[in-house]
């Protein structure tokens, strides 16, 4: 019983360690922003870092087919003004199926990185489908996000 209860409390201290240092990307809804707003976001990211969270990078990219070819487009961040918070824009084209990659990366917390794929259908995002990653989305899981995103004729989309 004594191993037991030993085991439980150096588990929960290194569960407690491994959270302290997060670094974390959280996805938004531009509508909720009036600064996103005035800027015609699509999305809006939210990076919250322990250490030194200003030195905190984010890259996007755009990741789709178009007339059946794979592209990746690299997309602008935009930094609002409330600290740790980036804007979105839309930069890609409407036409095919579309994916936001985005990954927050920061020197303090040396070869880590998080992601997060965003899937779009023309100008918004399914927030049911957003798939976060405690690394650097790889290009199969961005491909499986995109074979996810529900194909519908343009005409029938709101």
């Amino acid at each position: 019983m004594r191993t037991l209860y030993k085991l439980i409390c150096a588990a929960s201290i290194v569960a407690s360690s491994l959270v302290a240092g997060t670094l974390a990307l959280q996805i938004g809804n531009p509508a909720e922003n009036p600064e996103a707003q005035e800027k015609n976001a699509v999305l809006v990211a939210r990076v919250t870092a322990c250490q030194s969270p200003e030195k905190t990078a984010i890259t996007a990219t755009a990741e789709g087919t178009e007339n059946g070819i794979r592209r990746s487009i690299p997309l602008k961040i935009i930094r609002l003004t409330t600290p740790g918070t980036f804007a979105v824009l839309h930069e890609w084209p409407k036409q095919g199926a579309w994916a936001v990659k985005l990954i927050a990366t920061n020197p303090e917390y040396k070869d880590y990185a998080t992601g997060v794929v965003v899937p779009f259908e023309r100008t918004s995002f399914h927030w049911a489908a957003i798939k976060h990653f405690s690394h650097r989305p790889t290009d199969r899981e961005v491909a499986e996000v995109l074979t996810s995103i529900p194909s519908r004729p343009l005409s029938s989309i709101n």
